[in-house]
Formats: structure tokens, C-alpha cells, sequence
């Protein structure tokens, strides 16, 4: 029995979605991953809560980011839901990180992620970030 339902395109647009998320945290590319999101998106991270809208998180990203010399960024695919212009979906993160102060980290996260289809394109409208492991 598959762990997913909806149709077979949407799943795939899904993962395409996630795919461009993961490419531009690789990138550090801002632009790129800004585009991922609804404008009045949640970002929900351990200790910050729930942040609401681009405009919001994304400048703290942005910072997040400036704080790295490499990140390597690998989704592994839960369940994905689609019900019409709604889906939701859960992805395994494993994160490699190289501070520029030349620390490393290894963390394994979860994102239980709400989705909705504006325009024919699939957007995060909320991810919820949960670490499962970090050293």
C-alpha cells in the first residue's frame, strides 16, 4: 500500500518543489528559495516559532546562511497528501554544515510541510522544522 495519495503529478510536482528548495540552500541563493514560498507563508524553526511571511524569514535565511562556507542538503520523502489545491507532505532532512569559523555539523531533521497550488505551481504555505538528531 502506498504511503502517499493524490495524483501522480502533483507528488512529482511536490518533490520538484522540494528539489528547488534544496538546490538553493546548496546555492545560497535567495532569490531561488524566496520563490518556494507563499508570500504569507509560516516558517516554523526549534527556539524562533512560528514566523509569518516572506518578508519576515526570509531576511533571517539570508543571515542564517552568511553564517556558512558549505551546506549540503539532502531530502529523503515521507508521505505525501493531495487533496485538490491543498496538499501536505513530511521529508526527512540530513543537513552537512561548515561554518566559516570552521566548525561541522551533521543534523537529521524533519519537515511536516503544508502545500497549496496557486497558478498551476505548488508553494510551501508552512514548514515545520523539527531536529531529530544534531552533533
Amino acid at each position: 500500500m502506498p504511503i502517499s495519495s493524490g495524483p501522480m503529478e502533483d507528488r512529482l510536482a511536490i518533490r520538484e518543489l522540494i528539489e528547488s528548495y534544496n538546490d538553493a540552500v546548496m546555492r545560497f541563493d535567495r532569490d531561488a528559495w524566496a520563490e518556494n514560498w507563499t508570500d504569507d507563508a509560516i516558517w516554523h524553526l526549534p527556539g524562533a516559532g512560528d514566523m509569518v511571511g516572506k518578508d519576515v524569514f526570509v531576511p533571517i535565511w539570508e543571515q542564517s546562511m552568511s553564517n556558512f562556507e558549505f551546506v549540503g542538503f539532502f531530502a529523503s520523502a515521507g508521505p505525501i497528501h493531495v487533496d485538490g489545491d491543498d496538499a501536505t507532505g513530511t521529508w526527512y532532512q540530513q543537513e552537512f554544515l561548515h561554518q566559516k569559523d570552521g566548525v561541522k555539523r551533521t543534523i537529521t531533521g524533519k519537515y511536516s510541510d503544508t502545500y497549496v497550488r496557486t497558478g498551476g505551481r505548488w508553494f510551501f504555505a508552512k514548514r515545520v522544522y523539527e531536529v531529530l538528531e544534531a552533533h
